[in-house]
């Protein structure tokens, strides 16, 4: 890989536009490039994504970090290229580059920038997807991950703060789901039941070598697999088409059975940060979860302006796991001011609480340091973000943070507890394949 992260991706960006820019053109110059590749079964994906974060107060120290993201994406419907109805492939690539404030000011193990992870030029996605029976079930398969179809929701990423988006950070501390862009084999499938109810359930390689610098996600053995990992929910969900007021809800869980470290214990029963040696490893581990999202004012059935309550509660069934239960609730505000109907003005805050396994360690390690006082037992996160659509390829989203007792679960032998975290932010996108010309239509 280049010395220089962002050579390989703005090459292959480059290529990418160039190359389906010149195809288009040349096929019918009456079309725009987006419509004929799309006529052709091929859309389109080429984004970027940067976020910023300082933190001027709390912490453990103060600094200011900025990561980033250029996506490419590609869907071919093979229904228009090769007849096959219900039929599509999808491939996704990413290059991440930057660093996370979390770690290297603030002392949380919960990022503030939720692009942050798996720096290097990574292959996301390469699936198939088949629907079946009038599209009533839907199966996708291959190279994936289980945190895009599950625990997600468009609401979560007008946030930056990574305890939101991309999914609830509790799935991430208490199983081993598989997150973007670390993709590994899996698939799901979605049966609608009725119109508005669905059941949905999936099964994931867990394979930490695919999470690792070392790997570009090309290496599709299965030689370092610790197990699987399966996501279940059944869900009622609505849209404008259907409701006024749209909603979706859902009742769930996981069960993993792959590896994970004790979070108290190495292997001969004795407190692992003390003792020096490898936490101990278990097997199988579970949760459940219910959450929601529900449209509660609409002030014009003409427009998708409105006000969104969404939440979810998550806890621990079984396993030693680093936390217990995760709570969420949430406001979304779309259509701000007078022409700003693409706008956005969201609040959420989320509580974190940690086992008891996670405490004692801490309290043996904070002791062991000269340190005295208790551990708090909750982390709070809370993010105020304002979404403005500058054009219909820029979007700036200002956001300000606050955590309340930063967890101390990478920082476990100092003597103090961290002080509460004041973040300032700025996350912004930019549509490179709509700049171009190359986006599908809009419906």
């Amino acid at each position: 890989m280049s010395k220089y992260p962002l050579i390989p991706a703005a090459l292959a960006a480059g290529s990418l536009i160039f190359g389906a820019n010149a195809f288009a053109q040349t096929t019918d110059a009456n079309r725009s490039p987006g419509q004929v590749l799309f006529d052709n079964g091929v859309s389109l994906s080429v984004n970027y994504t940067g976020e910023a974060a300082t933190n001027p107060s709390g912490g453990i120290r103060q600094s200011t970090d900025y990561a980033g993201q250029i996506y490419f994406g590609a869907d071919f419907d093979f229904a228009k290229i090769a007849g096959l109805d219900g039929t599509s492939a999808h491939v996704a690539m990413t290059q991440r580059h930057g660093r996370n404030l979390a770690s290297d000011a603030i002392g949380n193990n919960t990022s503030v920038q939720e692009i942050y992870g798996t720096q290097n030029l990574h292959l996301a996605e390469l699936t198939v997807e088949q629907k079946l029976f009038d599209g009533r079930l839907d199966v996708t398969a291959g190279r994936t991950v289980a945190n895009v179809a599950f625990l997600n929701s468009p609401i979560y990423c007008n946030f930056q703060s990574n305890s939101t988006c991309g999914n609830p950070t509790f799935i991430f501390k208490d199983s081993n789901f598989t997150y973007f862009p670390a993709s590994s084999w899996g698939g799901d499938a979605k049966a609608l039941l009725t119109d508005k109810i669905y059941l949905h359930a999936g099964a994931y390689e867990v394979n930490p070598h695919d999470k690792t610098s070392a790997t570009h996600g090309f290496d599709f053995g299965t030689d370092n697999a610790t197990g699987t990992t399966i996501p279940f929910e059944l869900g009622y969900e609505t849209s404008f088409a259907n409701d006024s007021l749209p909603r979706h809800y859902q009742i769930g869980g996981w069960y993993d059975d792959s590896d994970y470290a004790d979070p108290l214990l190495d292997a001969a029963g004795n407190t692992a940060l003390l003792s020096g040696k490898p936490y101990a490893t278990n097997h199988g581990r579970s949760g459940g979860f219910f959450r929601f999202d529900q449209m509660i004012w609409r002030p014009d059935s003409a427009s998708k302006r409105g006000l969104t309550l969404f939440g979810i509660v998550m806890t621990r069934v079984s396993g030693r796991v680093s936390e217990e239960r995760f709570y969420e609730l949430g406001l979304l505000q779309t259509g701000t001011f007078a022409g700003r109907d693409e706008d956005t003005l969201g609040f959420m805050v989320n509580d974190q609480q940690f086992s008891d396994s996670t405490l004692a360690g801490i309290r043996a390690a904070r002791q062991s340091a000269g340190g005295s006082g208790s551990i708090p037992k909750h982390e709070v996160m809370m993010e105020l973000a304002y979404g403005a659509q500058v054009t219909s390829a820029i979007r700036f989203s200002p956001n300000l943070q606050y955590i309340i007792n930063p967890d101390q679960t990478a920082e476990p032998f100092r003597t103090k507890n961290i002080p509460d975290a004041f973040v300032v932010g700025f996350k912004f996108t930019v549509d490179l394949a709509k700049i171009a010309g190359l986006a599908p239509p809009s419906f």
